[in-house]
């Protein structure tokens, strides 16, 4: 994904404000929604940790990680405050943790389901996809606005999906590995972690994010794409 200091330098201002506005959406509300799936899940399996710590909410103060927040701006890509979990309240620990793991993931793919479908619908609407029309460089901006959207959202999904401590996929590896060899491996974490913020940002990990990332897209785009051509 072309980051925003790069449309700025190509003077694509109106692209560039639409790629903040989009970051400013997933910050403020996807991210939200992602955590909030994964407190909500762990309470219909039996935890109330994150209910009984005010985090089963839509306010996004209440999730927001600094350094997740700025990654989101700076790579298109982040994460937020992990919500608490105890596992001990799950009938199944293992698989309560990777299925309330797994819920944050499915949410971003949701929403990303959701902003495809309304990227399709505005350029089905004749006003905003008639070239030279008084409405097209409006409906171009909501489209451009809904397309953003989609990619980040699902690229949310496929990064926390990398098996990397703190990010979700770690958590759904606890349920595979065996716990002596998942327990050595969450002994390096804080250098895995510097690790992944070096491969992000020297760009390393660009190519395969996108490559799974636009797979995925043409995946959740399948029907709509069906529906409008």
């Amino acid at each position: 994904m072309i980051s925003i200091f790069r449309y700025i330098q190509q003077g694509e201002y109106l692209l560039a404000v639409i790629a903040v506005l989009s970051r400013c959406f997933v910050v403020f509300c996807c991210l939200p929604i992602h955590e909030l799936a994964h407190g909500f899940m762990a309470h219909l399996l039996g935890d109330n940790t994150a209910k009984n710590q005010g985090r089963l909410t839509f306010n996004p103060f209440s999730h927001l990680n600094p350094i997740g927040t700025v990654m989101i701006f700076l790579f298109g890509i982040g994460y937020a405050n992990p919500v608490p979990v105890n596992p001990r309240n799950f009938k199944n620990v293992k698989g309560g943790m990777a299925l309330t793991a797994l819920a944050g993931p499915l949410a971003n793919i949701l929403m990303g389901f959701v902003s495809v479908w309304g990227f399709f619908i505005v350029n089905a609407i004749p006003a905003f996809s008639q070239v030279g029309g008084s409405m097209a460089g409006f409906g171009g901006a909501i489209a451009a606005f809904f397309l953003y959207s989609a990619q980040i959202n699902v690229m949310l999904a496929v990064f926390n999906l990398f098996p990397i401590p703190p990010l979700d996929g770690s958590k759904i590896l606890a349920a595979i590995l065996p716990d002596k060899v998942y327990y050595k491996y969450m002994m390096y974490e804080r250098y895995v972690m510097i690790g992944l913020m070096i491969l992000l940002f020297t760009g390393i990990l660009d190519t395969p994010i996108m490559f799974l990332t636009n797979k995925l897209l043409n995946i959740i785009s399948i029907i709509p794409s069906l529906i409008f051509g």
